[in-house]
């Protein structure tokens, strides 16, 4: 059977969780046997469609060391029905954009809609598994419900009801629980067009995204079914109008590592605290390293993280840390499963409703206890004091206290430690969407 991705970026252009997501369950897929393609939108070049064809042998999945070689290039591209052991990708370029041009995608993109049609034509999927649609005309999915081709959506983020897709507003950056009659939302796209000026145009403002979600929501609707990474995502969109008769929680499964993790400590070295993923205010990275600097003790925090995505961040930690606190960059697979071998805790102190949050369960994976915010699917993936700690998100006394109990008594670290189960896998994750599969392909026949 024949299953194709629709996701708005793809490897290695941009290396997210939904992109890496989207490459794990891809070659997982082709290693099942199936037939698998991700049309994804390229932002290199002005409307060209590039045909590459992926290996799905490597261990690429949430790693930097993708394979893929071209296939061919420009619109039409050539006749590909996808190689056994590879994973065929449709990178459809109409030029950069800015982020009001990606907004305003939403309503209209003729190039991207051409190039779907044609890789329609050459790649005819029996399902289409939407991972995410920023950036992308609602055209494409008309042009399955014309066809009959039957689709599903994962819901990764809060994208189809909040434009930022975090539910974090522009204007104060704290969390928000959707749009209240548009107003906020409204409120939210003035502040990001960084002018007073632009409330003159708040009225069409208010239009546009009114509009926006009164065009996604049938979308939602038509989908065969729509699959969330966590329980707590399921309920916040059951909430807020989705379709509950689709909706589904779908954990998503973490690709452990090679070989079985050893746990290294050097003896004397004290509390060794790890934080891993994006370096964003929304992370809350600012709020750990706060708090550590009023406890005292041997402790130390390791700190992994793209430092060039945000470097004015980067640089308010730098100005932040002491001495205690390392900056590692960006690591590799390898890498981060050595880091969290090495670390005794795993810090995630978001300020935002994660949707799954991999870090925490690798680290889980690791045999690493974690302390985490208090907010989103961190609820449902922590058990507070038994496998980690769940602490009120922003709270730097709370977050210092939690600190300085793990110096002052390490034992507690080991009881947390005991009290980790392994989180799913990715196998088991792909044998549940394999079933949805199925299901949906049997009703369609």
């Amino acid at each position: 059977m024949r299953v194709l991705n629709l996701v708005h970026q793809y490897l290695p252009e941009y290396v997210g969780g939904v992109e890496l997501y989207t490459q794990s369950l891809a070659h997982e897929l082709v290693r099942r046997d199936w037939e698998v393609g991700v049309f994804y939108r390229s932002y290199c070049a002005a409307n060209t469609l590039t045909v590459s064809s992926e290996s799905a042998s490597s261990e690429s999945a949430g790693s930097e060391s993708a394979s893929s070689e071209s296939a061919s290039s420009e619109s039409g591209g050539s006749e590909s029905g996808g190689d056994r052991g590879s994973v065929v990708t449709f990178a459809a370029a109409d030029g950069a954009l800015a982020p009001t041009p990606r907004f305003l995608a939403t309503w209209r993109q003729p190039a991207l809609h051409a190039h779907w049609l044609a890789v329609l034509e050459q790649f005819p999927p029996d399902l289409v598994h939407v991972q995410h649609l920023m950036g992308l005309p609602t055209s494409l999915l008309d042009v399955l419900r014309a066809r009959r081709i039957p689709y599903i959506v994962t819901l990764h983020d809060y994208w189809w009801q909040c434009a930022n897709a975090n539910l974090l507003t522009n204007y104060d950056a704290t969390p928000c629980d959707g749009p209240q009659a548009y107003l906020n939302c409204t409120r939210c796209a003035v502040a990001r067009a960084g002018s007073t000026a632009t409330w003159g145009a708040a009225p069409l403002l208010w239009g546009l995204l009114a509009d926006r979600n009164r065009r996604l929501h049938p979308l939602l609707a038509r989908a065969a079914a729509l699959l969330t990474p966590s329980e707590f995502v399921r309920r916040w969109y059951a909430a807020h109008g989705a379709p509950a008769r689709h909706l589904q929680a779908v954990r998503l499964g973490v690709t452990p590592p090679p070989q079985p993790v050893v746990r290294r400590k050097s003896p004397d070295a004290g509390v060794n605290l790890l934080y891993l993923g994006g370096l964003a205010p929304n992370k809350g990275v600012h709020v750990v390293l706060e708090a550590l600097r009023g406890v005292t003790g041997a402790i130390r925090l390791s700190i992994a993280g793209d430092e060039t995505a945000n470097p004015a961040y980067v640089s308010t930690l730098r100005h932040l840390a002491d001495a205690r606190v390392a900056f590692l960059g960006r690591l590799t697979r390898a890498e981060i499963w050595r880091a969290l071998a090495a670390a005794d805790a795993v810090v995630v102190p978001s300020l935002w409703h994660e949707t799954f949050c991999f870090a925490a369960h690798e680290a889980l994976t690791a045999g690493a206890p974690v302390l985490a915010s208090a907010m989103g699917a961190l609820t449902d993936a922590i058990r507070d004091g038994v496998d980690g700690l769940l602490l009120a998100p922003g709270d730097v006394e709370v977050w210092r206290a939690a600190l300085q109990s793990l110096v002052d008594a390490p034992v507690r670290l080991a009881t947390l430690r005991a009290g980790i189960v392994a989180p799913r896998q990715l196998a088991e994750h792909v044998d549940q969407i394999e079933a949805i599969y199925h299901e949906i392909l049997a009703g369609a026949a």
